[in-house]
This record gives C-alpha cells, sequence and structure tokens, in this order.
C-alpha cells in the first residue's frame, strides 16, 4: 500500500479508535498491531457489504414475502429455522477444520463466494420454475447459504481476535452495524416504500443486487493481512468436533456463557410475532416498509453506542439488552392481552418492534464480543463453533415450543419470551469481566 495511503488509513483509524493507550495491542503481536488500521477498515467494509445483503434476502420479510408472491405460502414457516439453525449446528465440525489451518481468513472468504452462490441459485429458481418447484429451489439455495454461513462465523472471530485488539472489537462491530443500518434504512426507502407488488422481475434483481455484495465482501476479507496462528492436531474433524463438546463439561465459564445466550435468545424469536400482532390490527402493505425501517434505524442508532460500551463491558450490555427486550416483551404483551390483539395503534407494534430490534442490537454485540474476548488462541474457535451448534440445536427446540406455545395466543409466546429474557439478564450478572487484560 502507498505511504501516503496507509498514513490517511492511520489517521481515520485513530479518530475513530481513540488511539491514546500504547498498550492497546498487548494481546496480539508486534507484526499484527502495525497492519490494524487497513485490517480494520478491511473486515468493516466487508461486514457492511454482508450486512447490506442479510437486509436483501431477510427470511422475516422478503423471502416470506417472496415465497408467498410466487405461490408458495406454504414453504415461509421453514425459512427463520433454516436460515439460523442451519449455519449453526454444524459449526463443531466445522470449527474443527478450520482449526487446523494457520491462516483462517480463507475460510470467511469461501463461505461468502459460497453465499453469493446460494443467492444467485435463489434468483435463479425464481425466474425460471414457479409455484411450489421455485419455492423448493429457495429453500434448498437456503439451505446451502446457512452450511456456506457457517463458515463465515466461525472464521471471523478468530480472524478478529487475532488481527484487532481487545479494546477495538467492540466498536469496530458497532460501527459496522451502525454504517450498514444506515444504508439499509436508505436502500430501505428506495426499494420497498409506497411499493405495490413489485413482481417477479424486481425480486430476482433484488437477489442478484445481494450477490455482487458477498462477492465484493469475500475480495475484501481476502486481503486482509492475517499473521500465522495456532492450529490444532490431525484427527478426525467430526471426532473432534464431538470431543468439543466436552468444554461444556469441564470449562464451568463457557457453560455458563452458553445457558446465558440461550435465554438471550428471546430478543430474536419475538420480533415476529410482533409483526403478526400488527398484521392483525393493519394489513396494509406500507406496514412491512416500517418494520423494515424500523431495524434499520435500531441498528444505525443504536450500534456504535453498543460497542463503545461493550469495550467497557460487554457483559453488561448483555444484562442491558436483555432488560430492554424483556420490558418490551412484557409491555407489549400485557397491553395487546388487556387491550385486545388487534385494538392497539397502528404504531404501537412498530414502536415495540423498534425497542425491540435496539435491545436485541445489544444483546447481540454484547454476546458476541464477550465471545471473542474471553479466550484466545484455538479455544477462540473452539468456543464458538461449540457455543453456536448448541445454541442452533436450542434454537429448534425453542421454535418448537413457542409454536406449541402460539396455540394459546401470540401474546402468551410474547410474554413467556420476556421471562426468559429476565432469567437471561440475571444469568448474565453472574458471567466473569473479561474485557480486562487477563
Amino acid at each position: 500500500m502507498p505511504a501516503r495511503n496507509k498514513d490517511t488509513l492511520d489517521q481515520v483509524y485513530s479518530l475513530i479508535a481513540n488511539e491514546e493507550d500504547a498498550r492497546v495491542c498487548t494481546d496480539i503481536p508486534d507484526e499484527a498491531c502495525r497492519e490494524v488500521p487497513r485490517n480494520f477498515f478491511l473486515i468493516l467494509g466487508s461486514n457492511v457489504l454482508t450486512k447490506l445483503g442479510d437486509l436483501l434476502i431477510s427470511p422475516k420479510t422478503v423471502l416470506a414475502w417472496l415465497l408467498s408472491a410466487i405461490g408458495a405460502p406454504a414453504l415461509v414457516a421453514w425459512l427463520v429455522p433454516i436460515r439460523e439453525s442451519g449455519s449453526m449446528i454444524p459449526q463443531m465440525v466445522i470449527g474443527a477444520w478450520v482449526r487446523r489451518k494457520p491462516v483462517r481468513k480463507w475460510f470467511w472468504t469461501l463461505g461468502s463466494f459460497g453465499q453469493a452462490a446460494s443467492v444467485l441459485g435463489m434468483a435463479a429458481s425464481v425466474w425460471f420454475l414457479e409455484g411450489y418447484a421455485a419455492g423448493a429451489g429457495v429453500v434448498g439455495a437456503l439451505v446451502l447459504f446457512s452450511l456456506a454461513r457457517g463458515f463465515c462465523s466461525v472464521s471471523m472471530k478468530d480472524v478478529q481476535g487475532k488481527c484487532i485488539p481487545k479494546k477495538r472489537r467492540g466498536r469496530l462491530s458497532g460501527l459496522a452495524s451502525t454504517i450498514g443500518g444506515t444504508a439499509t434504512v436508505i436502500l430501505t426507502a428506495l426499494l420497498f416504500w409506497n411499493r405495490g407488488d413489485p413482481g417477479v422481475l424486481f425480486y430476482t434483481l433484488l437477489l442478484l443486487l445481494a450477490a455482487c455484495l458477498w462477492i465484493i465482501a469475500g475480495f475484501l476479507f481476502a486481503s486482509v493481512d492475517e499473521y500465522e496462528g495456532e492450529t490444532g492436531g490431525g484427527g478426525n474433524a467430526l471426532g473432534d468436533a464431538f470431543k468439543s463438546l466436552s468444554l461444556l463439561r469441564d470449562d464451568a465459564p463457557f457453560r455458563h456463557f452458553v445457558i446465558t445466550r440461550a435465554l438471550l435468545l428471546c430478543s430474536a424469536l419475538a420480533s415476529p410475532y410482533f409483526v403478526v400482532l400488527a398484521q392483525k390490527n393493519s394489513d396494509t402493505g406500507w406496514l412491512l416498509g416500517v418494520f423494515l425501517l424500523a431495524s434499520s434505524l435500531a441498528s444505525s442508532i443504536s450500534a456504535s453506542v453498543w460497542g463503545w460500551m461493550a469495550d467497557e463491558s460487554s457483559r453488561r450490555v448483555m444484562i442491558r439488552g436483555a432488560i430492554v427486550a424483556s420490558g418490551v416483551c412484557v409491555a407489549v404483551g400485557l397491553t395487546a392481552l388487556f387491550a385486545g390483539e388487534a385494538t392497539a395503534s397502528v404504531w404501537f407494534y412498530p414502536a415495540g418492534f423498534f425497542v425491540l430490534s435496539i435491545a436485541h442490537a445489544g444483546v447481540r454485540l454484547g454476546r458476541k464480543t464477550y465471545l471473542v474476548d474471553m479466550a484466545g488462541g484455538n479455544k477462540r474457535t473452539d468456543y464458538t463453533s461449540v457455543s453456536n451448534t448448541v445454541i442452533g440445536v436450542l434454537l429448534l427446540a425453542t421454535g418448537g415450543l413457542t409454536a406449541l406455545v402460539s396455540m394459546i395466543s401470540d401474546v402468551a409466546v410474547i410474554l413467556t419470551l420476556g421471562a426468559m429474557g429476565l432469567a437471561g439478564a440475571i444469568s448474565a450478572t453472574r458471567l466473569r469481566e473479561v474485557t480486562e487484560d487477563q
């Protein structure tokens, strides 16, 4: 890189990171510390592009509308479980494979290209097939998308832990969410606001745009200057994966973190039920745009604040996010219970969704930063893969439980998840602090 460009990057990074502590790189080698500004912006750019891509193929909104538009509404129920659990459950095997390689950025690049190919498969299904054949193609491509995403999830935390100092990881994640959230506000307004049924061509072009974003992100991440790190043994990947489960038995702090993270699923699982209650109140098409904007605004407004707070204490960020999520679930649930599910103001549920999205941003960023900070070397990869695999299984189980509770009412689901969030906040208070140098 030309010296002038490097100096500019260093200056911008110093402004963002408020670089005053000469000992900020105590947890990464000197050679990695010299490349922190460049790596910071490469990882930032990759994260922003993938966040935009996630908006364009959101299972909760865009893909659900798409399947209904092409005549396959019965398949909508499979979107969110496949999207979330499909990327988590295989991660012990993926993690065992990744752990053997001294440089792991290529796994993220491979995963990004894999997600792009999967989205291209969705676009082809929508354009060339019809009805349930097209829907099955979209769902099948989503399975492959989720598997590719698993490679990105495992490797990102490890690469970030090797290339970005401990005191700067939270603000990297927060800044990525803020920029991505701001961009999605603009993109959502341009694509969805005051638009009727856009037709198959619009959705196909939307998917093609998303695929391009993941391709560019993959090339950016491939340019990260990652030094060689620790590698694991040469055993069988599946065998190593099952051996990693012993962490849940032998590592008490990690086991406590996984339990806490499982309880904090409430902030993600409650969101669709806010949308369901809003649809019962009003079926006007512009509500979709309102919920998309609420989600985007929540990220852009809160993520950087959460990120700076996470650099001080990611544990407290999880606690605060969980308390807010629990509180809004209880408030919305009780209002709907006593006022009637379809009698509240049309703006009430989007407003609750907005607050819940802010809380979820904090919970998500706090637990990600906590996981990266609580271990180094190969433990970081093991912690990520084991926790994600376990959470993927628990997500399916919790999804089944909420489906049963929803037979009583949607309000019962929201109140149950509110109680779950309160339990998560209490559990997080018992986690040890990991932000300070250890």
